[in-house]
C-alpha cells in the first residue's frame, strides 16, 4: 500500500470556503474572462493570444493535452486514480498524484500501487483515460529525490536495486553511511534494509508482504544492460531515443507543511533553507530526461518575516534558471498550513515581478468562478483546483461551460448517483491488493460522500448515511433510497 504524505494531519480546522484576500476581484466579470479564455482573446502574460486552446499556449507546447487553464492538484488521502478518472470525465485536462515520498518508491516501489488502477489496463500512469498525469515526489536528499523521479518516469524499466544504486552510492563509491542501510517513512517506520556491498535477495531483508528490500551490492556486469541496470525493453529505447513514459511531468513538493523527520527539511520546510531547496530542484532536474517536464510546488513563503520572504523569491528563480517548466504557487504560508485566507495580492504581485514566466495559481479556489477570478486578478497562467473539487467533479465541466460562453449547470441527482456508483467502483479497483478491499474502498469513499452529500437536497441526512457505509452493498443502497 502506498504510504502518504499527508499534507492535512494537523489542519483539522483548515479553514472553511471564505474569499481569499484580493482587494476588488469581487467587482471581475468572470463571465467575461472565461468567455475571452474560451474563445482565444484572452492575452496571457509572456504568451499572448492562443486562438487553438483555452491555455497559455507554451503549456500546450510543453504538455500536450493540458488544454485548459486549471487542473486538479494532488491531495494527500484524495487524488488517487479514482478521483482523478472522475475528474477527467468530467472536462479536466490535467491531475497531480498524490505525494509520494522518495523512500517508499525506493523501497520496491510500492507507491505506485495508487498511482494507478492496475487490472483496469487502460487507467495506469500515461494510460489514455489517465493523461497526461505528473508524479509528484516529496523528500529530504537530492540523491534519493533524483533516484526516485527517475524511477517514476522509468516505471521501473531498470531493476529496484539499480534505483537504489543511484541514490545510496556515488561513482562505485559509498555514501559515508557503512554497512547495512535503512529506508525509514515519517514517524521512523522502517520499510526496508539492504546492504550495498552484497548480492541481493536476502531473505532477512524481505517484508511482511514478502515484498523483497534485500542487499543490493555493487557486482561486475557481463554486458551493458547489467551495467546500467537497464531491462531490455530499456535498453533498446536508450540505443533508439524511442520511449513510452506513464508519467508527463514530475513535480517537486516544496510546499506541504508536514513535520520534519529525523531533523531533515521536506516539503514546505525547504523554504527555510535555500541551499537545500536548490540542491534538490538540481538533482531531479539532471536525473529526468531533459524532453520531461518538471515543475515545482511553493508556498508563498515559510512565514511572513523579511529572511523567509527573501528565501522564497531565491528558490522560485533559481527553479526557472535551471529550466523547470512552470510553478504552482500556493498563496498561504507554511505555518498557515490550511487555516486563515490565502492571499491573492502575492500572487498578482509576484506575475508583476515577473511577466514572462509560467506561474500557475492556488488557495481557496471553492467554487468554478474562482478559477476565473484568480486568472483575472492575479494574471495567472492556470489554476490549480485543490479541496474545491473534493466531492465536485462537476467544476471542470462548469469551466468549460463558462469558456464556450453558457452559464455552469450544477448536477442532478441522477449525474450525481451515476458519479458516486463509478467511483466507488474505481476505488475498488485502485486497492484491490489489499486484505479487505472493499472495506478500505468504503473507508476512503466515505471522505468522498461527505462532500458529494453537499449537492444533495437533503444534505445532512445524506452525509450521516454516507458516514456509515462500511460495504459496497451499502453504498449502493444509500444511492437507491436517496438519489
Amino acid at each position: 500500500m502506498l504510504v502518504l504524505m499527508s499534507c492535512e494531519t494537523e489542519s483539522r480546522n483548515a479553514t472553511p470556503p471564505t474569499p481569499a484576500i484580493a482587494p476588488g476581484a469581487d467587482r471581475l466579470d468572470v463571465r467575461a474572462i472565461a468567455r475571452s479564455i474560451g474563445n482565444g482573446s484572452w492575452d496571457w502574460p509572456g504568451g499572448g493570444r492562443n486562438a487553438n486552446a483555452c491555455v497559455d499556449p507554451r503549456m500546450v507546447g510543453l504538455v500536450p493535452g493540458f488544454d485548459a487553464p486549471f487542473f486538479q492538484a494532488g491531495l494527500a488521502g484524495y487524488s488517487d486514480g479514482a478521483m482523478r478518472i472522475i475528474a477527467r470525465r468530467h472536462g479536466c485536462p490535467f491531475c497531480v498524484t498524490e505525494a509520494l515520498l522518495d523512500r517508499t518508491l525506493l523501497a520496491g516501489g510500492r507507491g505506485f500501487d495508487k498511482a494507478d488502477l492496475g487490472e483496469l489496463h487502460d487507467n495506469v500512469p500515461g494510460g489514455s483515460e489517465d493523461h497526461p498525469l505528473a508524479c509528484q515526489i516529496m523528500g529530504s536528499e537530492p540523491s534519493e529525490m533524483a533516484a526516485a523521479a527517475l524511477k517514476a518516469m522509468e516505471q521501473r524499466k531498470r531493476s529496484d536495486r539499480a534505483y537504489r544504486m543511484m541514490a545510496y552510492a556515488q561513482e562505485g563509491t559509498l555514501l559515508p553511511r557503512e554497512g547495512q542501510q535503512t529506508l525509514r517513512l515519517p514517524g521512523g517506520e522502517v520499510v526496508g534494509r539492504f546492504d550495498p556491498t552484497e548480492g541481493c535477495g536476502d531473505d532477512d531483508a524481505s517484508d511482511a508482504e514478502g515484498n523483497d528490500f534485500g542487499g543490493c551490492g555493487v557486482q561486475e556486469a557481463d554486458d551493458a544492460s547489467e551495467a546500467t541496470g537497464l531491462n531490455d525493453e530499456a535498453s533498446h529505447e536508450r540505443a533508439t531515443g524511442k520511449h513510452d513514459r506513464g508519467f508527463a511531468v514530475i513535480d517537486v513538493n516544496l510546499a506541504c507543511p508536514v513535520k520534519k523527520i529525523e531533523r531533515k527539511a521536506r516539503g514546505g520546510h525547504w523554504l527555510t533553507d535555500p541551499r537545500g531547496a536548490i540542491a534538490i530542484l538540481e538533482a531531479v532536474r539532471e536525473a529526468v530526461p531533459s524532453d520531461v517536464p518538471c515543475t515545482v510546488k511553493l508556498r508563498r513563503s515559510f512565514d511572513d518575516t523579511p529572511e523567509m520572504i527573501a528565501n522564497f523569491e531565491v528558490i522560485f528563480q533559481a527553479a526557472y534558471d535551471m529550466g523547470y517548466a512552470w510553478a504552482v504557487v500556493h498563496a498561504r504560508t507554511v505555518l498557515q498550513k490550511y487555516v486563515g485566507p490565502s492571499r491573492w495580492t502575492f500572487l498578482k504581485e509576484l506575475r508583476e515581478r515577473h511577466p514572462d514566466k509560467i506561474i500557475l495559481g492556488s488557495g481557496d479556489i471553492w467554487g468554478v468562478e474562482d478559477i476565473f477570478r484568480m486568472i483575472g486578478y492575479a494574471g495567472m497562467s492556470g489554476v490549480s483546483v485543490a479541496r474545491g473539487c473534493i466531492g465536485n467533479p462537476w467544476i471542470f465541466r462548469q469551466a468549460r461551460e463558462m469558456m464556450a460562453g453558457e452559464p455552469p449547470r450544477a448536477p442532478t441527482l441522477e449525474e450525481q448517483r451515476a458519479v458516486l456508483g463509478e467511483h466507488f467502483r474505481l476505488a475498488l479497483a485502485c486497492v484491490r491488493r489489499y486484505r479487505e478491499p472493499e472495506y478500505a474502498a468504503s473507508m476512503m469513499m466515505r471522505k468522498f460522500g461527505i462532500r458529494f452529500a453537499q449537492h444533495h437536497p437533503r444534505s445532512d441526512e445524506v452525509r450521516k448515511r454516507f458516514i456509515a457505509v462500511k460495504s459496497h452493498e451499502e453504498w449502493r443502497r444509500v444511492l437507491e433510497e436517496a438519489y
